[in-house]
């Protein structure tokens, strides 16, 4: 049983974070726009109605692309870059063993190039069909026109770090999220001015080109990366002393490159490359194919113990091997024969109370414990919402096969600067770089951050069939590989496969300041019966009942016979689901 119903269709489907967010795309596939014209227009919409779900308009994105066309499968990556100035020896010498953010006074260290406008640009221009004014039309009147208050953001605006955060930088957004000194209630209507501006902006450098719609996507890119907004950011970030200039905008483009693949159970998962955590879902499926799943049973302590052991030595590779660079050994970190060596490492018996050490690769060296944070974590207040709650996700499938599955983030308020000329927040995801000389996520000018952004297209025969994706930071990848386990091993649909309980390993660096380590935690949601979390403690695990293990995740599927189109959204937040 699941508390909502799966969403079908045969025109169209799409599931976001919110449903006005699903209807901006919704109204892309009515009016005759495909999949990318339908995710273009929910990426800018989410910048508008979920920026309490750890996501700017400044901020980044990475994608899942299936152009039923060229029959291509691609991934964009929208991540933005280091700025130019952003070296290891400028934060060696003023002190910093790792690089800071927010909540505090650092937060403009840590800023990267926006990437997700140029993202959405280049997926419209690419592969979609309507022109920028359209899919700019939702997020435009969202900013204008207001919407209402919903309870999730309403909850968010109500830990106090954010505000605490805007102070430090201020103005920040307090005019804006605190009319009249507190946060709209549930249900008021709420308006953002200054975002409805920049919005509008880029709306009349497209509308200048006339008829011509890629002139005006060009347009609207020029505006954005060269032109006064690009200035506005850069001035921005001058004025508390960031490192970002607008510079730094102009040389950005997103990029498409091909995915990375594993097969598992019949089936080809697909994602992005060692840039990001993605392939840490594929390494884990590849040491979890050498158990019977479906026979342990789902969510059985067995299950989950088994899951949760694979899930560490990956993070151990993670921690060691990932990063935007091309030394990174992913032939032999996803060989079969590597993956069953790791396999063997799990004991059934026991769980692994300390992060394992990373595999070894033949040239690699000796194979390395995972790195322990620089400094000690410091206490949170217990209201706060962990980094692992943001972000937000989109997915999209559309009458004639073409599918897109997009994780945009970053700008959290509570970590961030807000920039009142602009109406939103500057992405600090440089946080997550390392400041380790020769480590492939070394921080390095125009380089991207090993970001926790991903999502998977399964394939079956070559057809792509599924999408998978879910928010929460470095619960992420484990909250997806779940998803694909619920429907690859235990036949789940959509909607079971999104509601059925998780669980995550604490047992790795966490990616974000202060990159805390717990080890031998592992997070479970309360849907996991007491008795398995008794069987789970008697191995070895300390279990710590958390609201949930990734939020806000998105499954779609397509199925092969019939072409019926079918969505999964998460109760866990105001995710929504539609089809027609």
């Amino acid at each position: 049983m699941t508390t909502r119903p799966i969403v079908s269709g045969l025109g169209g489907v799409v599931s976001s974070g919110h449903p006005l967010v699903s209807m901006a795309a919704m109204r892309m596939l009515l009016s005759g726009g495909n999949a990318f014209d339908a995710a273009t227009a929910a990426g800018f919409a989410a910048a508008v109605v979920e920026p309490t779900a750890s996501y700017s308009l400044c901020s980044e994105c990475v994608a899942m692309v299936h152009d039923a066309r060229s029959d291509q499968n691609v991934v964009l990556s929208g991540q933005g870059s280091a700025p130019a100035l952003a070296t290891i020896d400028t934060f060696a010498k003023n002190g910093f063993p790792r690089i800071p953010t927010g909540p505090g006074p650092n937060a403009h260290l840590s800023f990267t190039v926006p990437g997700a406008v140029d993202a959405y640009l280049t997926l419209l221009e690419t592969f979609g069909t309507r022109t920028i004014v359209e899919v700019l039309a939702p997020a435009v009147e969202y900013a204008e026109q207001g919407f209402p208050m919903y309870e999730y953001m309403h909850r968010i605006l109500s830990i106090r770090e954010t505000r605490t955060q805007f102070a430090l930088y201020p103005p920040g957004g307090e005019a804006v999220f605190y009319p009249d000194g507190r946060a709209p209630r549930v249900g008021e209507r709420f308006r953002q001015p200054a975002l409805a501006g920049t919005l509008k902006n880029l709306v009349a450098a497209g509308a200048q080109s006339g008829a011509d719609r890629l002139a005006g996507i060009r347009a609207v890119r020029e505006r954005f990366y060269c032109g006064d907004i690009a200035a506005t950011i850069g001035a921005c970030s001058q004025k508390w002393g960031g490192l970002l200039r607008t510079a730094d905008l102009a040389g950005y483009r997103a990029q498409f490159e091909p995915p990375l693949a594993i097969s598992f159970a019949g089936f080809e998962i697909l994602g992005q490359s060692a840039w990001t955590q993605a392939p840490v879902v594929m390494q884990a499926l590849g040491m979890l194919e050498t158990f019977d799943l479906k026979a342990m049973g789902h969510n059985t302590c067995r299950y989950v113990h088994t899951v949760t052991e694979a899930l560490k030595l990956a993070f151990a590779d993670r921690e060691r091997y990932y990063g935007d660079s091309p030394d990174v050994p992913l032939a032999e970190l996803l060989s079969p024969t590597y993956l069953k060596k790791r396999a063997a490492l799990i004991r059934p018996d026991r769980a692994m109370r300390e992060a394992p050490p990373s595999g070894e690769v033949a040239g690699r060296g000796r194979p390395t414990a995972a790195a322990q944070p620089s400094a000690p974590s410091p206490a949170m207040d217990p209201s706060s919402a962990h980094a692992k709650d943001g972000t937000t996700h989109i997915a999209c499938i559309d009458r004639d096969g073409n599918i897109i599955a997009l994780t945009p983030s970053g700008g959290v308020f509570r970590k961030s600067v807000f920039c009142p000329e602009l109406g939103c927040t500057l992405s600090t995801r440089s946080e997550m770089f390392s400041l380790e000389a020769g480590h492939p996520n070394a921080l390095a000018p125009g380089k991207r951050p090993r970001t926790t952004l991903i999502s998977y297209l399964i394939c079956e025969r070559g057809r792509p069939l599924a999408t998978v994706g879910c928010p929460g930071g470095d619960d992420q990848g484990q909250a997806d590989l779940q998803m694909i386990l619920n429907m690859l091993v235990f036949g789940m649909n959509p909607q079971q496969a999104v509601e059925a309980p998780r669980f995550a390993t604490e047992t790795l660096v966490d990616s974000f300041w202060p990159h805390s380590y717990e080890p031998g935690l592992l997070s479970v949601e309360p849907g996991l019966p007491e008795p398995t979390r008794s069987e789970l403690r008697a191995l070895g695990h300390t279990i710590r009942v958390v609201g949930a293990c990734g939020i806000g995740a998105v499954v779609t599927r397509c199925a092969p016979d019939t072409r019926v189109l079918s969505a999964g959204a998460d109760p866990r937040r105001p995710t929504y689901a539609l089809a027609f």
